[in-house]
């Protein structure tokens, strides 16, 4: 694809929706500070609730933010994206990344600009993990979803092809990708903001173990606590909802402590000081265990989804195959056998590197054809080459 000597593409990222600061945000983040002058378009924007680096580019809502209660109840106006998504007019762009979670590839782009699809995730609740959320729902909400499933369906197969190239954030994702929209994608981790991490003096590491995240079913904190019930090792666990939180507690015994929500200091703390990171759900990619390795801490993890990508069995941490009390428990037996607590945080550290934003840079201009690349503004080439030979 080539470029008008002189010219910089003109940008356009297509983000599901903008209601917070998650995941996807912090990839839309970095995104946005390899195109300084890249257009947003989202279905719904929520300013107060985002970052500077995000407010600082236009930001552009589809139909679906001028709906009641859109910032809201915009998940409830899900079937109609697509029709949102095909109205939004990419007359004059080069290139148009999509971040896609929830509907946002569905763009129809000019027959000369190039569409990248950087996949989160294939939509859980319409493919794998359709009748779990459905079933989870109250009975207008479930009775809805088998209206309107089936069509959504039909139109995320369609709207695939016509995507130019897929970037999946983990081979998880990848194989997702083949399985329901039978395309092949490349993989580019999501960026990790390791650097903000650091390990402590190996006589400031405890005895404890830690589980963080949001306690979330399909994460399976009940798993951990119920292990660590039936170990009598100590564990804490930093999340919320506090409604959640205090259920789980009624089940848990007194080697195990509850902190709920935290600051980020305190997060920080407490993965740098544990002597593991218990990680027993199964993630698309999972950000908190890279995070508990640039802490110079190892992992315990459920052989499955992102962690494959993250973790190195018997290097960095140790994986097990089940998703089970049992086989939690036979793993941080064997994690203290083999004192995989005294593993040189210098090596867990290393290995986060490979997670920085700019590899997920250089992976992203990687996937774009080489006229663009050439025509992307040169400090933001240059910039991250340079993090190759640093």
């Amino acid at each position: 694809m080539a470029m008008p000597e002189g010219r910089a593409p003109r940008v356009a990222i297509i983000h599901y929706w903008l209601t917070g600061m998650r995941g996807g945000e912090k990839v839309l983040e970095s995104l946005c500070r390899m195109f300084p002058q890249a257009d947003i378009f989202t279905h719904v924007a929520d300013p107060p609730a985002l970052s500077d680096t995000l407010r600082r580019h236009r930001i552009t809502e589809t139909f679906i933010g001028r709906l009641p209660a859109a910032k809201r109840l915009y998940q409830a106006y899900l079937p109609l994206m697509p029709r949102a998504l095909e109205g939004v007019d990419l007359t004059g762009y080069d290139l148009v990344i999509s971040s896609e979670a929830g509907p946002a590839k569905g763009v129809i782009v000019p027959p000369d600009a190039f569409h990248l699809c950087y996949c989160h995730s294939p939509m859980r609740y319409l493919w794998d993990q359709y009748h779990v959320y459905r079933d989870g729902t109250g009975p207008v909400q479930r009775a809805a979803m088998s209206v309107f499933a089936h069509g959504l369906r039909q139109w995320d197969v369609t709207s695939a092809a016509r995507v130019d190239a897929f970037a999946a954030n983990s081979h998880h994702v990848a194989d997702r990708i083949r399985k329901y929209w039978r395309r092949e994608a490349s993989v580019v981790h999501p960026p990790v903001a390791v650097e903000d991490f650091a390990p402590v003096a190996p006589d400031q590491v405890g005895n404890g173990y830690l589980w963080a995240g949001e306690l979330a079913p399909y994460k399976r904190p009940d798993i951990a606590i119920e292990a660590f019930n039936r170990l009598g090792l100590p564990l804490t666990v930093i999340g919320g909802p506090e409604k959640t939180r205090a259920r789980l507690a009624e089940t848990a015994s007194d080697n195990i402590t509850f902190l709920g929500k935290t600051s980020f200091d305190v997060l920080r703390d407490h993965l740098a000081r544990c002597r593991a990171l218990i990680f027993p759900g199964e993630e698309d990619f999972g950000i908190v265990p890279v995070e508990a390795m640039a802490s110079g801490r190892p992992v315990i993890a459920y052989g499955r989804g992102g962690a494959l990508d993250t973790v190195i069995d018997g290097q960095t941490g140790l994986l097990f195959p089940d998703q089970s009390v049992d086989d939690l428990i036979a793993a941080v037996r064997r994690f203290e056998d083999a004192r995989l607590h005294e593993v040189e945080a210098s090596r867990l550290v290393a290995h986060a590197a490979g997670f920085a934003e700019t590899a997920f840079q250089r992976g992203i201009m990687a996937e774009l054809p080489e006229g663009l690349r050439h025509a992307v503004a040169a400090d933001v080439r240059d910039r991250i080459a340079g993090s190759v030979a640093a």
